[in-house]
């Protein structure tokens, strides 16, 4: 019986965690009755396990309905985790799946069984921060090679790894295509690694985020992993911040833009890339079509070259383009106002700068006014919610959004006029780190109260009372006092 569960950690050939124990004991309780929110079911059977049918008593939430809702541009842990499901042949539990960010959670009484608990396991393998080395390197490299069809998620970071770890990585990457996130970031690869790397990447056709920042990628690095980029056709999301692209390296990443279909997720952060390599990622932005983040933080880029990128978006009328983040560049009244005609072209667009050059006080005020309040105005003269008011901008009615979608129904609704700084603010409150904006976990009150069966969550974030309210899966109803 699994009774208590610290995540992630555990070691790939033995299913422990790295440090502490994985598994708690607890003193035996008697299970909670079947209609109880805690209480879920997982079949051993592959073949048989989306047959079952739920116990009679069993509550909406007890088994994870799986809908064809939008596809997130990043593989978090849920998602690995109902990948894992599926390949063990066992019904996902919703308990797990909402605490999985807990570094803690209990599973007693959950009837895991062996097959529940590979693939909990198998989702959450962790073994960062080991100083692991060239031999640690040396036997993850063959278990790879000698199993391709369990683990979905390795987290390497800050294990010591250096240029001859980077080839066993090739060897082991490129015959591994189950796996779909890999996380490298603080290790010791330099440029030999990343051809080694590269290589990997234009092999591979299984990853779909790879984490390689706060590495020694310089030059003949960053060239080598962007052509093995130019090769690859699954990676979603890469990062390569804190490395040292340069303007070289931010040539061949514009190349890599201009050819690749798959990324949606860049963060090249810090990497010392200055306005001459800005055009070149410019240009290959001008002809992308699945890029939606673009992190640029911490690079010596001034305003032209902040503004070379946002006129490339403009130019590009398939861009996919949701945020670009320069958030250490000082901009002008002048920049805000071409950026307002490139988000007219495209309101999904979202860009983080630092400040406007020569704004008084009192704008910054009227900008930043708090725009749950003005939600909260609109549906008080109108007597509808809030989560009214959120449903109508989603038009098949349904309760979740993609955050681009939200931002691009927020910008041109016209019932509550916002500036693309209070979406901006109005996101940071109320989006979900999967990526998406969930209007089920939001109602009225002294403040925000996500209600679940079974318990009661402040968020802190609306006003008001709250006299009733009713919660379904596929609706969330308030009335006010």
């Amino acid at each position: 019986m699994v009774s208590g569960l610290r995540a992630p950690g555990f070691q790939p050939d033995t299913g422990r965690e790295s440090g502490e124990a994985a598994v708690k004991d607890e003193p035996e309780t008697e299970p909670a009755a079947q209609n109880s929110d805690e209480t879920f079911y997982c079949e051993a059977e592959a073949s048989v396990a989306g047959e079952k049918e739920k116990p009679g008593g069993e509550s909406s939430e007890t088994d994870l309905e799986i809908e064809d809702t939008e596809k997130l541009f990043t593989t978090g842990q849920r998602e690995l985790y109902l990948e894992a499901c599926k390949l063990v042949g066992v019904v996902p539990v919703s308990y797990f799946i909402r605490n999985m960010e807990e570094s803690y959670m209990n599973l007693n009484h959950h009837g895991l069984g062996p097959s529940g608990t590979k693939a909990i396991a198998i989702a959450l393998v962790n073994i960062s921060n080991n100083d692991l080395g060239l031999k640690g390197a040396s036997t993850i490299s063959e278990f790879l090679q000698r199993n391709t069809s369990s683990l979905l998620n390795l987290q390497l970071s800050g294990n010591n790894f250096k240029d001859e770890a980077a080839e066993l990585f090739c060897q082991a990457f490129s015959a591994n295509y189950r796996i779909k996130t890999l996380d490298l970031s603080h290790n010791e690869f330099s440029d030999k690694g990343g051809e080694h790397l590269g290589q990997m990447l234009a092999l591979n056709i299984g990853l779909q985020s790879l984490d390689l920042s706060w590495n020694h990628f310089h030059t003949r690095g960053a060239v080598a992993l962007c052509n093995g980029l130019r090769a690859n056709v699954t990676l979603q999301k890469l990062d390569l911040s804190m490395n040292g692209f340069g303007n070289e390296g931010a040539t061949a990443l514009g190349e890599v833009l201009r050819l690749n279909n798959s990324l949606v997720y860049i963060d090249i952060s810090s990497n010392d890339i200055s306005n001459e390599g800005v055009i070149k990622i410019s240009k290959g932005l001008e002809f992308n079509e699945s890029l939606k983040v673009l992190k640029l933080f911490l690079n010596p880029v001034s305003m032209d070259g902040a503004t070379l990128l946002i006129l490339s978006i403009k130019r590009n009328p398939k861009s996919k383009m949701e945020e670009i983040d320069i958030s250490n560049v000082l901009v002008s009244e002048q920049f805000v106002k071409i950026l307002d005609g490139v988000c007219a072209i495209h309101p999904q667009l979202d860009v983080t700068y630092k400040a406007v050059q020569g704004f008084s006080a009192k704008k910054e005020l009227l900008l930043w006014t708090n725009p749950m309040k003005l939600i909260q105005s609109y549906a008080d003269q109108h007597q509808i919610t809030v989560i009214d008011f959120f449903k109508s901008l989603n038009p098949n009615g349904r309760m979740m959004m993609s955050v681009g979608d939200f931002r691009k129904a927020m910008i041109q609704q016209d019932k509550v006029p916002m500036n693309p700084y209070q979406v901006r603010e109005l996101i940071k409150k109320l989006a979900e780190k999967t990526g998406m904006v969930n209007f089920s976990c939001w109602c009225l009150g002294g403040a925000l109260r996500i209600m679940k069966p079974g318990g009661i969550k402040n968020c802190g974030l609306c006003y008001g009372s709250i006299k009733t309210a009713k919660f379904s899966p596929d609706d969330f109803n308030v009335s006010l006092a």
